[in-house]
C-alpha cells in the first residue's frame, strides 16, 4: 500500500476536497474550504516528499515531471476514491496536491445549480462555457451537464481533459474521453482530429492558450455543440480574455464569431455555507440572448452587466444577485455575503 493512501484514506472520510502533499510542511487538507494541517505529523523533507510522490507515478510520468517541472494525472488507489494529481516543483522541494473527485456524478439540483443550466444540455450546437478559479467546480457542473445528455440524448461526445477527472459511462450517448499526455499530445491535437470522427459533442477540459481557444471557436462555428472551461470569474472577463489572446488585427473577427456561437457563460465560485453545508455555489449565469450578441460584437462588452442584471425572466443572474439570493434562502451567512459582494448595497435591507 503506498504511503500517500493512508492520507488520501482520511481526506475521504473527513469529506476533505484536497490533501496537501509538499516539502517543508505537515500534510494538510482543506476541509470545507480552510485548510487543516494533520494533527502530530513530522514536517515533510524534501527526501520524504520525492519517495512518497514518485512510488505513485509511471516512469513515463516521472520522466515528463523532471523534464517539465509539473504534471497532472489521476490517481485511484483502491477502495479509497479517484484523485485528481497535481505535482510540481517549489523553493524547498517537491510537492503535490490531491482533489478527491467524487464517487458518482451529481445532478443539477444536488449541486444547488440554477436550473437554467438545464437549457444548455438542450442545445445541439455553440459555445459554453464554465468559468472560474482553480477548485470552484467547473469540472464537477461540467460532468452533470454531459451526463444530462447521456441519459437523454443519442449523441456522441468527445471529452479531451487534462487529466479525466470524472469516468462516464455510456447510456443513451457514445462517450470518448481522451486525455492529455496519454490519449493525445495537447488540446489544440485532440481538436485538429475531431472533424474526422462524427462528433456532435465535444467537452474541452481547459482553454488554456491561444491555439486551442482558436480551435474550439472554429469548431463551434462549424456546427458542434461545445463546453469548455476557462479561469475567469465573469461574463464580461471571460469574453475580454478570449479575445485580447488573438493578435489585434483578428480581434474584430473573433467577436463576431463569439457573437454568434455563444450560447452561456456559467462563472462560479464555491462560498463556505452555514453550519454543516459545506460549500455552496455562487453562479454567475450569461445566456446568449440576442442582445448580448449585439453587445459582443459591438465590442461594447462592459454592457453585459446590466443586460445580465436585466434578464432574469432568462435565467440570468449577476453573481451579486446570486450572492444575495444564497443569503436570502439561508445557504450562507451575512458575513459570506459582505466578503464576498462587490456591491455590499444590496445587502442592506436583507436581515
Amino acid at each position: 500500500m503506498p504511503v500517500i493512501d493512508k492520507y488520501l484514506e482520511m481526506a475521504k472520510k473527513m469529506d476533505a476536497s484536497d490533501l496537501h502533499f509538499t516539502t517543508g510542511a505537515v500534510p494538510t487538507l482543506r476541509i470545507i474550504g480552510e485548510l487543516q494541517p494533520i494533527a502530530n505529523e513530522d514536517v515533510i523533507t524534501p527526501e520524504i516528499a520525492k519517495a512518497v510522490i514518485y512510488e505513485i507515478m509511471t516512469e513515463e510520468q516521472q520522466q515528463r515531471f523532471e523534464i517539465q517541472k509539473e504534471i497532472d494525472f489521476a490517481y485511484m488507489p483502491e477502495g479509497i476514491a479517484r484523485f485528481r494529481v497535481t505535482v510540481f516543483h517549489q523553493q524547498h522541494g517537491i510537492g503535490a496536491v490531491f482533489r478527491l473527485i467524487p464517487e458518482r456524478i451529481f445532478t443539477l439540483e444536488e449541486l444547488n445549480l440554477p436550473p437554467v443550466l438545464m437549457e444548455f444540455t438542450k442545445l445541439d450546437k455553440g459555445l459554453v462555457l464554465v468559468t472560474g478559479p482553480t477548485g470552484c467546480g467547473k469540472t464537477t457542473t461540467l460532468a452533470s451537464l454531459i451526463e444530462i445528455i447521456n441519459n437523454k440524448y443519442r449523441k456522441h461526445i468527445v471529452t479531451i481533459e487534462d487529466p479525466i477527472e470524472f469516468i462516464h459511462k455510456s447510456k443513451k450517448c457514445l462517450i470518448t474521453q481522451r486525455e492529455v499526455g496519454i490519449e493525445t499530445e495537447s488540446f489544440a491535437d485532440a481538436l485538429k482530429a475531431i472533424s474526422r470522427q462524427d462528433v456532435d459533442i465535444i467537452l474541452v477540459g481547459e482553454m488554456r492558450d491561444l491555439e486551442t481557444i482558436s480551435l474550439t471557436l472554429h469548431a463551434a462555428e462549424t456546427g458542434h455543440m461545445i463546453f469548455a472551461t476557462v479561469h475567469t470569474n465573469s461574463a464580461v472577463k471571460t469574453v475580454d480574455r478570449i479575445i485580447d489572446v488573438f493578435p489585434e488585427e483578428e480581434q474584430n473577427h473573433v467577436r463576431y464569431i463569439l457573437s454568434t456561437t455563444v450560447r452561456g457563460i456559467i462563472s462560479q465560485q464555491l462560498l463556505p455555507g452555514k453550519s454543516k453545508l459545506g460549500r455552496v455555489p455562487a453562479v454567475e449565469v450569461m445566456v446568449g440572448t440576442p442582445a448580448v450578441s449585439n453587445i459582443i460584437r459591438e465590442g461594447k462588452t462592459p454592457q453585459l452587466t446590466s443586460i445580465i442584471q436585466a434578464s432574469a425572466k432568462e435565467g440570468m443572474q449577476t453573481m451579486d444577485q446570486s450572492i444575495v439570493n444564497l443569503y436570502k434562502r439561508g445557504l450562507i451567512t451575512r458575513e459570506v455575503a459582505l466578503q464576498k459582494l462587490q456591491d455590499k448595497s444590496l445587502l442592506g435591507h436583507y436581515r
